[in-house]
């Protein structure tokens, strides 16, 4: 008698133990970093290799693991059950039942998970090959499991799978990247740099351009005299030419090309013909992806093009920096003039100029203002507010109080911005 229960006492040992390992299992293979599994795979690493496997026939791994740890805790539930019927008759059972849950609780679900969290990708590494080997020995039995669940579910009106991932990849990587900011993992300027990589598929030309009232263009149909004077006089490297009407652009200066034509003519303005000297210019639709356009640039090997609307007409350019800077952020160089466009106030609000796009906004507050209604934070503030406003009006949406400060014919170009936690906490109280 004695001999049978130590064998007993062993085989439920050694049940909750089994059952520790599949608990762990699958929490470490379900919580492993499947990036940097496929990077030690190609780094020659063979365990990472079956771990990739495993993840691949996720559905059968998960299946494999469940049956395994549901038929390890029956019959180490059933073995205590029987012995302890035997010493205390039938009230055995409910004392079984609450010593095996305590067990089970902590020793095979709570502390093998806990670990497997911890060590997810070392742990996954070190299970794979015996995982690996278990998965195919229940294979059958878990084809079989599925094969009812699948046919319950279809019955019942569902298809497994038919509404495929909630998230796309990007979105996965996006959620990530943000986790590890708030956690403090990765620095707001690396969250920036890699979101805007993400964003350059989703975002449009039109959310990027100089637009053509802002464009610094020549006529080219002056005396050659005026327009050098005018292309030496801007800080930027390609102007734009235009001949006959200011949208009609006509060709694209590059100032190291007129440059060379000063020294070529030693200095005679006159002999130098700005169409001869000029590129074509480019053109290409408003709502290309950024993506796809920064693609253009390096095949073209240029960094200038005109963007034009579903009718052909101009409105505006867009370069290679306009498409890096949404990437790494603001570029200035020695001949930039720094434009203030935010001006936070000792009050808690901030002056913003209305050109200024809202990506920036969000970018250097690390605010949340909606990006889809508008590209500048004027457009905003009209979108919302549905009509044009005068100087003094003041609304609130998206948790802001938006104030019109300054205004010039239709263009808003001075608004305040005040949290409206801010606003409600400083409104002056009046006294009864």
């Amino acid at each position: 008698m004695t001999l049978t229960l130590g064998i007993t006492l062993g085989a439920i040992i050694a049940l909750l133990a089994l059952s520790a390992f599949f608990s762990g299992s699958e929490t470490a293979l379900t919580a492993v970093s499947k990036a940097r599994m496929q990077q030690l795979e190609k780094n020659g690493d063979t365990r990472a290799g079956r771990v990739n496997e495993l993840l691949e026939s996720r559905d059968k791994l998960i299946g494999a693991l469940l049956l395994g740890n549901n038929l390890v805790n029956i019959l180490a539930s059933a073995l205590s059950t029987n012995i302890l019927l035997n010493i205390f008759g039938d009230v055995g059972v409910a004392y079984a039942t609450l010593i095996m849950t305590a067990l089970v609780l902590v020793f095979s679900e709570v502390l093998p998970k806990t670990y497997a969290l911890a060590n997810s990708d070392q742990g996954a590494l070190r299970i794979a090959p015996l995982v690996q080997l278990i998965v195919k020995l229940l294979s059958p039995f878990v084809a079989i499991v599925q094969f009812i669940v699948r046919l319950l579910l279809r019955l019942g009106g569902s298809r497994l799978g038919s509404e495929g991932n909630l998230l796309s990849p990007r979105e996965d990587i996006r959620g990530t990247i943000e986790l590890h900011h708030r956690e403090g993992g990765v620095i707001k300027d690396d969250r920036d740099m890699l979101g805007g990589i993400l964003n350059l598929d989703e975002m449009d030309i039109a959310d990027v351009m100089v637009h053509r009232t802002d464009v610094i263009a020549v006529d080219a149909d002056q005396p050659v005299e005026m327009a050098i004077e005018e292309i030496l006089q801007s800080q930027f490297s390609r102007i734009p030419l235009w001949s006959g009407e200011p949208d009609n652009f006509s060709g694209v200066l590059h100032t190291r090309d007129l440059a060379k034509e000063l020294a070529r003519v030693k200095g005679q303005t006159k002999n130098i013909d700005l169409t001869k000297i000029s590129t074509r210019p480019w053109f290409v639709p408003e709502t290309t992806s950024l993506q796809d356009q920064l693609g253009a640039f390096l095949k073209r090997k240029t960094h200038f093009a005109v963007a034009v609307d579903e009718y052909g007409e101009v409105m505006g350019v867009v370069t290679l920096e306009d498409i890096l800077e949404e990437i790494v952020g603001e570029i200035s160089d020695e001949h930039d003039v720094d434009i203030v466009g935010l001006r936070q106030q000792p009050d808690g609000s901030t002056i913003i100029d209305g050109a200024i796009p809202i990506r920036d906004i969000n970018r250097a507050l690390d605010w949340h203002l909606p990006e889809d209604e508008a590209t500048t934070i004027a457009g905003l503030v009209i979108h919302e507010a549905r009509i044009i406003p005068d100087v003094g009006q003041v609304f609130t949406f998206h948790s802001f109080k938006f104030e019109v400060l300054g205004k010039q014919r239709n263009q808003l170009t001075s608004i305040r911005l005040t949290p409206v936690k801010l606003a409600a906490a400083t409104r002056p109280t009046v006294a009864s």
